[in-house]
């Protein structure tokens, strides 16, 4: 009884403490640490990107002016993004990789979320499921693009070659380019 007599008097004297709950937060969209940062939609003329792999981000550029930066998710060790100077070749709104995905047996259960086309087998009924890269922009003839897709860590490689980009600058991005814009990988 002494104890919780002299608990509550020390809470009573204490100053007010606030008790917050952990703030859960998707890689990227904590305020402090954004995933993109956008200014380009007062700036005028021709697009270019620019891709560092050591810094997983990109430069984006309208009329010689920076017009913003993202995060990038280009490929594993395994799977490497190729370097050079590249231009978009193709956009597609809705795309599906006709190369990665995943296999769904008859009922629509994924039984191999890392499937590649013409590898493995595919139960009765069931079928290869390519994977979704929303805005795609080509720019390779052999299938590397950049395209919405998740960032998990950012700074850090992901993909199977691609530049995925946060979907909100994919979006932005795919409205931007033209069939030509001039894409650097470094």
């Amino acid at each position: 009884f002494l104890l919780l007599a002299a608990l509550m008097l020390a809470s009573c004297a204490s100053p007010q403490v606030e008790i917050r709950r952990g703030e859960a937060v998707k890689p990227g969209q904590h305020p402090d640490r954004p995933l993109f940062e956008w200014h380009g939609d007062d700036l005028t003329g021709p697009v270019s990107i620019s891709i560092s792999l050591a810094e997983q981000k990109a430069s984006i550029y309208r009329g010689g002016e920076k017009a913003g930066w993202t995060y990038v998710a280009t490929g594993t060790a395994s799977h490497p993004s190729p370097r050079g100077t590249f231009a978009v070749q193709e956009k597609i709104v809705d795309k599906r990789s006709n190369k990665y995905g995943v296999i769904v047996d008859a009922a629509g259960d994924v039984i191999d979320s890392d499937a590649t086309a013409g590898r493995g087998s595919i139960p009765s009924g069931g079928r290869f499921v390519g994977a979704s890269m929303p805005y795609w922009m080509r720019i390779t003839s052999w299938g590397v693009g950049m395209h919405a897709g998740p960032i998990p860590n950012p700074g850090s490689p992901a993909s199977h070659g691609c530049i995925r980009l946060p979907h909100e600058m994919a979006r932005t991005l795919f409205t931007l380019v033209k069939i030509g814009t001039p894409v650097t990988i470094r």
